[in-house]
């Protein structure tokens, strides 16, 4: 009898081609797509297009009325992967001000991480967790980055979210999708995009015409930066990982791939 894996979950017998990994993905990906299109398409059309009617709107309710609706529509449009979380803070600081701008955006994000969630469950189910458990590497660097503790996974979640160019309703789903816990999912959110959402409040209430703002070339380039350092720390937790999965195998060690005998 051969004693090649013949399970359907073999990393051996698994079609990993693009197309039949989308396949048992099935909303996920379709998820997947959509989130990582429709906030930068229809962010950029309402920033670019309808961001001075929007603000000045707001700060004619005032700031309980104005903040109520701004908070609810700010859950619902992030939540639902239509609008990024940066255009939303800049309105909100600068109609607003500062601080009641900052801690409206802040209550707003904090509602969309949870709504995305929720979102996730529903639209993915188990199915992003099924194809990594079919997988012993996929396995052992989600378990590195998600799945060691619940201090360790906070901070994760909190460097990940921190980068400014950081895509909110993606990392909602990648998150979400690798079974992250949802205390420290919500915890590390909150405490991971609090800097960049100040930041954005702030630049938000230094505007006095729309027509004339520009994102200042100090945030490319810290964007640019916290990416890499975060694509470092992460790729650095990961590379450990595979080490230890290859090491264990070529040790003797069954994979975990391997059917039970």
């Amino acid at each position: 009898m051969s004693d090649e894996p013949t399970g359907p979950n073999s990393e051996t017998d698994a079609d990993m081609s693009t197309v039949a990994v989308m396949k048992r993905l099935g909303p996920a990906a379709v998820l997947g797509v959509l989130w990582a299109a429709m906030p930068a398409i229809i962010g950029l059309t309402v920033f670019f297009g309808y961001r001075q009617e929007v603000a000045d709107w707001l700060q004619d309710q005032g700031p309980l009325e104005g903040g109520a609706i701004y908070v609810i529509a700010f859950t619902l449009a992030a939540g639902l992967g239509l609008l990024p979380t940066w255009v939303q803070a800049v309105i909100g600081g600068y109609a607003f001000g500062l601080w009641f701008g900052f801690g409206a955006a802040w209550a707003g994000f904090t509602g969309a991480a949870l709504l995305g969630f929720f979102v996730t469950k529903l639209v993915a189910g188990r199915r992003v967790e099924r194809e990594i458990e079919s997988h012993a590497k996929a396995r052992a660097v989600r378990d590195a980055l998600v799945g060691a503790g619940w201090l360790k996974t906070t901070g994760i979640v909190a460097i990940v979210r921190a980068p400014f160019n950081s895509p909110f309703s993606l990392m909602n789903l990648t998150l979400c999708a690798t079974e992250t816990p949802l205390s420290a999912y919500m915890v590390g959110t909150v405490v991971g995009m609090a800097p960049r959402t100040l930041v954005y409040a702030w630049l938000g209430a230094q505007i006095e015409d729309f027509d004339s703002y520009s994102s200042p070339m100090w945030m490319k380039i810290v964007g640019i930066a916290s990416v890499i350092v975060v694509a470092m720390i992460v790729g650095k937790i990961a590379t450990k990982a595979l080490e230890k999965v290859t090491s264990n195998q070529g040790e003797g060690s069954p994979s975990a791939d391997d059917p039970a005998e």
